[in-house]
Parts: structure tokens; C-alpha cells; sequence
């Protein structure tokens, strides 16, 4: 261990228990070897170590839970913070905004506004770092109502690379806050970050899983309903191919089948009338295609919507692809199925229903405000071996070349697997004010590998 800085920071080595457990990501495909690591628990760590770095001219990476590590640039010849800052998530009630922490997760903030009434934009998966997901756009199952969880950050307090501690908000360096939402990272540390909440007593939330047989009907039946769907709702349809493990069901893992899960926000308090009967619109249809073999739907409370997508809680090798897509018709749906609606390489692969609030630019939103899709594509895989990966590569190419024609061009940062994939969720206006930015508040460039790819120009 080395010991630097004025309140002193912890740097490890590799081979150290420190720095394997700094480097530690969920994703194991990534790409994760820096030439030190530390874990920072404080701000004055988080500066220490950025001097550390500039002393020895080490570039510096920064990550917390690595959900999103084979996105991003590989780290290597770098000093890698992970940030795991203390103090826990405050919520101010009255003004139903949450204060939170670099390194606290999901699961954390949802528990904190429970006690309040109140809701977060979070995604799919309590163990994702809130931070990375928020300012990377964030997809939520409330997001039709509420659009990109971006949308939500107020405030950001991170330590640029002169070591200084800065806060964006509207009134103090808006300009900073406007690149951090959406802008592709590269910016700084952060260290906190403050995020309006929504009132949410009740949601009805879960998923219902069929034989993949049915995928035809159960397709038109969904696509049909998403063309004109409440904005309260927010869903995703899937094909998975689970295997056969303990904590899977015998009933998930007999074969492929099709999952329609998601979210109906209450909006009325404890009265759940109106989202019944949005509820009832989705699923009515859907059963009566055929029984589903699992159905977890219900009335509950927010938490549950953590759990309704059946994410894996332990770090897991995955590779895959991920594109946003017109509206596609009977064509698209039918070379979707072609590709995707029986066995496969993909543990899972399914479109996320956009449109409502994610389609309107939010006036006061940041480089990322919304997305101008109908569905976010993804598909991925486990990786087991070199053999494993070839056949996952193959059939993401395969799947990608035959919904091309309905392909965007453009990506949802937060749903990219692989940084050798097209990525592309800003235009050339908003790519060359986000590098102005970081000129301003990194001109070395001492945080140059944290950004996105095809999100900067220097």
C-alpha cells in the first residue's frame, strides 16, 4: 500500500486484496486492469487520489459497480477509483428530492423514499449504481410517464481534475450539469448527486412467462396494444432461454419462452382503479392467447417493480447487442421472431416499449432528454468460453443485419453491452458543446477514457 495526499488515500497494487476488490465488476466481460486502484470512501479521498494520479501522469478511470464495464474503453495504464462514499441517502419530503451518494445503489434510494411515499426513476436491477445509470440516460419502468431518469438529476457534485470540488445545479454552472446528463462522462469524479422523486404508494408490477410457441400471437397481441398504450405503463416483452439452475424455475428453463413484464404507476394515491383497468388492457389480451406457465402480477408496492425483471443479483459474464428501433410492423415483427423466437446463444433478447415521456425533449433536460424510438432492442448472452462468445457474436450480428432496416442508428447508453458495437446517442451540436465542457473542466485530459465512445471529438 501507498500512502498520499494531505488526509491520505489508500492505493493498491495488483496482486493486493484491495485492488481486487476496487477493480471488481458485475459484468465479468470487461476489460478491467489498471496499474493501481482504490476504493474512496470520502471526498478528500477522491482528491487525493486524483493528485496521486496527476503526479505520477496516470490517466484515471472511475466505476463503482461495473454493470456497464464492457461499454466503456478497457482500463489499463490507469489509476481506477471506485467510489463508495458514505453518508447514506438523505430525502427531503417536502421538496421530494433525494440526495445521494457516488456508490450507493438502487436498492438503497428505493428503501429511503418508501418511508416518504415517494418513488425514483431506478431501473430493472437493485445492485446498479445509481450514479452511472442516471447520468448514462437511465430506461425506467416509470419512464413513459416520467421519461429518461436523467431527466430527474437537479444537482451534481463531482471533483474535477484541478482537484476542486464543484457543484452543477441550475444556478451554479448549469452548463456543467447540462453535459454531465447525457453528455458520455469524462467530466470527473462524482461524488453525490440529487434527483427529484414522484409520489408512488401502490404500482401493480410483475411478469407473465409462456411457452415460446405462442410468441407469434403474443407479439401482434402486444405490439398492437403499445401503439396507442397509457403512458403510465411501461413494459418489455422477451424471449428467454433460461437455464436449467435452482433458483430458476422448472417451468422457465423446460424451453424458450416469452415474458411480458413491467410496471403500472398508480397516479391516485392508494386508489388503483384507473391502473386496474390499464393493467387489465395489457394482460387480458395477452392470457388469452394461452395460460401463462408463471404470473407474478399484482398489486404491490414500488419495491417490488426492483424485482419484476428477474435480474441477476450475482456478477456474471455477458455479451451482447442493443439498437433503438422504429415502429417495425408485421415484417420487422416477423423477422424478430425468425431470429429470436426459439433456441438460441441469447439468455434473453426483447424490446423495452419507449414512446410517452421518452419521446418529449425535456426543456430543462441535459445532452440526453429522450429518446425518438419505439424499442429499445437488446439481447445478450452468458459467455462460458471463446466457443460461447463466437456463437453469441454470430447471432447479434445475424439479429442486427435483419432489423437494420428498422435501426435508428442511434443507442440508449444504459442498454450498450459491447464498446465495439455502433454506439451513438448524441448529435454533432451536442457532441461538440459537451467537449467544450471538458475542456473547460479537464483540458489534460486526465479523464479522457471515461467518455463514451463516439460521444467526443478529442
Amino acid at each position: 500500500m501507498t500512502m498520499v495526499g494531505e488526509q491520505g488515500v489508500s492505493i493498491a497494487l495488483p496482486g493486493e486484496a484491495a485492488f481486487d476488490a476496487a477493480t471488481q465488476i458485475f459484468n465479468l466481460a470487461g476489460r478491467v486492469r489498471p496499474v493501481a486502484a482504490t476504493t474512496a470512501r470520502t471526498v478528500d479521498e477522491v482528491r487525493a487520489a486524483i493528485r496521486y494520479a496527476r503526479a505520477r501522469r496516470l490517466p484515471v478511470r472511475v466505476h463503482t459497480t461495473g454493470h456497464a464495464a464492457p461499454a466503456g474503453r478497457p482500463v489499463q495504464d490507469a489509476l481506477l477509483i471506485r467510489t463508495e462514499l458514505g453518508g447514506g441517502v438523505e430525502i427531503d419530503s417536502h421538496r421530494r428530492v433525494a440526495r445521494v451518494p457516488a456508490g450507493t445503489r438502487w436498492a438503497a434510494v428505493v428503501e429511503a423514499a418508501a418511508a416518504h411515499g415517494l418513488a425514483a426513476p431506478h431501473g430493472s436491477a437493485p445492485t446498479v449504481g445509481v450514479v452511472g445509470y442516471l447520468l448514462r440516460g437511465g430506461l425506467s419502468f416509470y419512464g413513459r410517464l416520467h421519461g429518461l431518469a436523467a431527466n430527474s438529476v437537479r444537482a451534481v457534485e463531482l471533483v474535477t481534475a484541478d482537484g476542486e470540488l464543484r457543484r452543477a445545479d441550475a444556478t451554479s454552472d448549469p452548463e456543467l450539469l447540462w453535459a454531465l446528463r447525457g453528455g458520455g462522462g469524462g467530466f470527473g469524479v462524482v461524488t453525490a448527486i440529487e434527483i427529484d422523486l414522484f409520489p408512488a404508494a401502490r404500482v401493480i408490477t410483475g411478469a407473465s412467462f409462456w411457452p415460446a410457441a405462442h410468441a407469434p400471437r403474443l407479439l401482434a397481441e402486444w405490439r398492437r396494444w403499445t401503439l396507442d398504450a397509457p403512458w403510465e405503463v411501461t413494459t418489455s416483452l422477451r424471449i428467454m432461454n433460461l437455464p436449467p439452475l435452482p433458483e430458476i424455475p422448472p417451468a422457465l428453463s423446460a424451453g424458450p419462452v416469452v415474458s411480458v413484464d413491467g410496471a403500472v404507476l398508480g397516479t391516485a394515491g392508494d386508489d388503483l382503479t384507473l391502473a386496474r383497468r390499464q393493467a387489465e388492457n395489457l394482460l387480458a389480451p395477452l392470457r388469452a392467447v394461452a395460460e401463462p406457465v408463471m404470473d407474478t402480477w399484482e398489486e404491490t408496492v414500488p419495491a417490488a417493480v426492483l424485482e419484476a425483471h428477474m435480474e441477476p443479483d450475482d456478477p456474471i459474464a455477458i455479451a451482447g447487442d442493443h439498437m433503438l428501433l422504429r415502429e417495425f410492423g408485421d415484417e420487422g415483427a416477423a423477422e424478430f421472431l425468425r431470429l429470436l423466437g426459439g433456441p438460441s446463444p441469447l439468455v434473453t433478447a426483447g424490446l423495452r416499449q419507449l414512446g410517452g415521456a421518452y419521446a418529449v425533449p425535456d426543456p430543462t433536460g441535459g445532452a440526453l432528454s429522450h429518446l425518438d424510438a419505439a424499442y429499445a432492442y437488446s439481447g445478450a448472452g452468458v459467455v462460458e468460453d471463446a466457443a460461447s462468445l463466437a456463437a453469441i457474436e454470430e447471432h447479434c450480428a445475424a439479429v442486427r443485419a435483419a432489423l437494420s432496416p428498422w435501426d435508428t442508428g442511434r443507442t440508449a447508453p444504459s442498454f450498450v453491452e459491447n464498446v465495439e458495437q455502433p454506439q451513438g446517442h448524441l448529435g454533432p451540436d451536442q457532441i461538440a458543446a459537451a467537449d467544450r465542457v471538458r475542456e473547460r473542466v479537464d483540458p489534460d485530459g486526465l479523464f479522457r477514457g471515461d467518455i463514451t465512445p463516439n460521444a467526443s471529438r478529442l
